[in-house]
């Protein structure tokens, strides 16, 4: 093969692979996760490397105890953090596909992640109990396994 001819041709292999890391960067600044808690009283919006970017309380947070509203907080960013993680996998299997690089992404995903787009059922938050202590200790809720 004529060597000029062979640099023209990896010169344009660079130049798409340039442009394709050049998509593939813009569309993850564009990767954010969301979620909000069961009960709808928080809901946090996420960056595609997890951080924290907003955080709404409503006003019946109010009436939680500290420990479970900071509970509630951590829960509902992890769920956004693995909206974001969903993203992050298909912008990535798009422009590199299955394999070793998308497996490598996949490792740096935040705990919990599945990658088939459900939560790990582990890191769930239940509704808030309204029920008096009386009532609670009567009828406890289930608990899955």
């Amino acid at each position: 093969m004529d060597p000029e001819k062979w640099f023209a041709q990896y010169d344009e292999k660079l130049k798409a692979a340039a442009a394709s890391a050049n998509k593939a960067e813009q569309a993850l600044r564009e990767v954010g996760g969301s979620a909000t808690s069961q009960d709808g009283e928080v809901s946090v919006h996420v960056t595609a490397n997890g951080g924290l970017s907003d955080l709404v309380l409503r006003p019946g947070v109010r009436d939680l105890e500290p420990e479970h509203l900071a509970r509630l907080i951590l829960e509902t960013s992890r769920k956004a953090q693995r909206d974001a993680g969903q993203q992050v996998v298909d912008v990535m299997t798009k422009f590199v596909g299955e394999g070793a690089a998308l497996d490598a992404v996949k490792e740096h995903l935040p705990q919990g992640f599945t990658g088939d787009g459900r939560d790990n059922p582990m890191d769930l938050v239940a509704r808030r109990d309204k029920r008096s202590d009386e009532e609670y200790f009567d009828s406890p809720p289930e608990v899955i396994k």
